[in-house]
């Protein structure tokens, strides 16, 4: 039997924000329908749960700090509220962490989130960029993280070219990495159509 299972019939998993039990994040703690975030970064269309407050804004951070069945229930809620925008011959290109924090932490929440979506969507996933910088975006100011270029680079630029792109990240904050990311990705000959995440900070 697998550690997980094990692990997941000692430990049953309980929600973040009600401790109801077999839910990371329950139905009835998650953002509703209404609540979802649809808006735009310049002409590049984002989708997020809700905003960074309350149940959802718990979920993002314990899932950032090991909670894997909190970031499945993130990647079945997108899923469900945006199916309809994660269309066939798109692919899933996750925002990379820091090294730091994927070796802190260990493993990387955006690809985490972005291999669960690809499960339940259908979708394809491709880790295509890096961090370059090595420097988070975590306690900057909104000017310094405006301010931040080239922290990231693509690994395999001949996977890119021709690509059509989601890309998917946990937090939406100004909006930088998003573009970020998006440039380095269409630099490389993709397009990227959508960016998908679990919460947006206003």
């Amino acid at each position: 039997m697998r550690l997980d299972k094990i692990l997941d019939a000692l430990f049953p998993a309980t929600c973040v924000a009600c401790n109801a039990p077999q839910a990371g994040l329950c139905a009835s703690c998650l953002p509703p329908p209404e609540a979802a975030q649809r808006f735009r970064l310049g002409s590049l269309r984002v989708c997020t749960l809700g905003t960074y407050d309350g149940p959802l804004r718990e979920a993002v951070l314990v899932f950032k700090h090991g909670r894997r069945d909190v970031g499945g229930a993130l990647a079945a809620a997108l899923n469900v509220r945006f199916g309809k925008e994660l269309t066939a011959r798109l692919t899933l290109v996750p925002v990379p962490t820091t090294s730091a924090r994927r070796a802190e932490r260990g493993f990387d929440q955006g690809a985490f989130l972005a291999r669960e979506l690809g499960g339940r969507s259908g979708l394809g996933v491709l880790e295509l960029l890096r961090q370059t910088a090595g420097d988070a975006q975590h306690g900057r100011s909104r000017v310094a993280r405006l301010a931040a270029r080239e922290r990231f680079r693509c690994t395999a630029p001949e996977l890119a070219r021709g690509l059509r792109a989601i890309l998917v990240d946990d937090v939406v904050t100004t909006g930088a990495t998003l573009r970020d990311c998006r440039a380095i990705l269409e630099s490389a000959g993709a397009r990227v159509v959508l960016a998908v995440a679990a919460a947006r900070a206003l």
